[in-house]
């Protein structure tokens, strides 16, 4: 995959504090990066220097092959932010809003790299092109969201930003949401870069998840792998002879091996429970709260 994320060794200092201390990851064209973390962990700060909002203290930043600390208006072109917070159109229509803002990105077009978006395209990307013509003041609360994310790409950016984006949705708000994200990262092959706090999201989004703790990343791989790696023990759950039965066992594969060696086909309804996400994150943020960030890259099994 080609590069489009490569941060090494990032520091940032306030005072006589560093918020990071090291930070060092890439991410390739397509990926969707989740980046995980306790409040103060520094999410923020990263997102903002890749951003090129923030002047970094040391390290080595590289997004999109240019330093952001450096970037003019045509490397901004090609990236694409979308905040916490609303922002504030109340007056305009939904197609028109998008119209407006597609013609500031036009100088920057590029083949293969940014061009803007062919409106209703736009549109039934984010699953508003039944609410085109309707005032941005009527949308409900999801729909404003993804108006949102329309903004966020209306550059057709290579690489996105999303910072907490389904805060306060509903399930169905939150799984439309999700297919938006796929779509951008499918079709588009746009990078992708979100901060939650929803473990569960984290593990639906995200090729891979950073977690952050210590200033450092002490975390890095899918969810399955970084379960993988911290666990110790699986819980073997089945059923015989109408019983439900549960065990812990250190190594899974020859537990069961040894299960139905035993009693063959009677065994039904198995299931191995590796550890989940949110104990892992967990186990991994309280053991760099005490003892020092440790970083822990997955393997793929």
């Amino acid at each position: 995959m080609d590069c489009v994320l490569d941060v090494s060794g990032l520091r940032m200092r306030y005072g006589q504090t560093d918020v990071l201390a090291g930070v060092s990851f890439t991410a390739g064209r397509g990926e969707v990066l989740a980046l995980l973390g306790p409040n103060g962990a520094g999410k923020t700060t990263t997102i903002e220097i890749l951003e090129g909002f923030r002047m970094r203290s040391a390290g080595r930043v590289s997004v999109l092959g240019t330093d952001p600390a450096h970037g003019g208006e045509a490397w901004r072109a090609r990236t694409g932010v979308v905040l916490q917070s609303w922002r504030d159109h109340s007056r305009w229509q939904v197609r028109e809003l998008l119209a407006h803002l597609g013609r500031y990105y036009a100088p920057y077009s590029t083949p293969g790299l940014t061009r803007p978006w062919d409106v209703d395209d736009l549109l039934a990307t984010v699953g508003l092109s039944e609410h085109a013509r309707k005032r941005v003041r009527t949308l409900s609360g999801g729909q404003r969201r993804r108006l949102d994310v329309a903004i966020g790409i209306v550059g057709r950016p290579e690489l996105l930003f999303l910072d907490e984006p389904t805060a306060g949705f509903d399930p169905q708000a939150r799984r439309e949401f999700h297919d938006v994200v796929h779509r951008l990262a499918d079709r588009e092959q746009a990078t992708i870069l979100l901060t939650t706090h929803d473990l569960d999201e984290a593990e639906r989004l995200a090729d891979r998840i950073l977690i952050l703790a210590g200033g450092a990343i002490i975390a890095d791989g899918s969810a399955d792998q970084l379960s993988r790696a911290m666990s110790t023990r699986c819980e073997v759950r089945w059923s015989r002879d109408g019983q439900r039965f549960v065990h812990a066992a250190d190594d899974a594969t020859a537990f069961v091996r040894d299960l139905f060696r035993q009693y063959g086909e009677s065994i039904q309804d198995l299931e191995v429970r590796r550890t989940s996400l949110e104990e892992t994150y967990m186990a991994l943020v309280r053991e760099a709260e005490n003892s020092g960030p440790r970083r822990l890259t997955a393997v793929a099994a």
